[in-house]
């Protein structure tokens, strides 16, 4: 019995590595920004947006299914980077608070956070790449 465990762990090692090699460029790239994007948001937006994107009542706008988002999908890059200051609307709601800058990060940082809050908490809108971030970043203030 010894020796067919042991000889199953080469062969569920050459399995994984066979579907892991299956997944396309585009399939690796989303999960690679994904997962950093969710480290990304955890030490640096959850305490405001929490946990689970739902924000903070009046004060702080939710996540999920957020319309802003979508609708503003080049401008979160400027956002994040400068903060964010006076009345937005989020799903209908209105909110006139205080967003503060996360001018630490990185743009690549900035590109796997919004990749990440664009695809979690009913979103889904696929990998916000560190090109589309470092254009949006040269357009801030315009």
């Amino acid at each position: 019995m010894k020796r067919f465990w042991v000889g199953l762990i080469p062969f569920a090692f050459i399995l994984s590595a066979f579907f892991y090699s299956c997944q396309s460029e585009a399939e690796l790239e989303y999960q690679h920004y994904y997962t950093i994007g969710k480290s990304v948001y955890q030490t640096n937006c959850q305490n405001c947006h929490a946990e689970n994107g739902e924000g903070l009542g009046d004060l702080i706008p939710g996540l999920q299914k957020a319309d802003y988002l979508s609708k503003n999908k080049n401008k979160l890059a400027c956002l994040i980077q400068n903060g964010q200051q006076g009345l937005i609307v989020v799903n209908g709601k209105f909110y006139n608070g205080k967003m503060p800058s996360q001018a630490q990060l990185a743009p690549i940082e900035i590109a796997e956070v919004i990749t990440y809050v664009t695809n979690t908490f009913g979103n889904k809108q696929g990998v916000y790449g560190l090109e589309k971030v470092t254009a949006d970043l040269g357009r801030c203030g315009e």
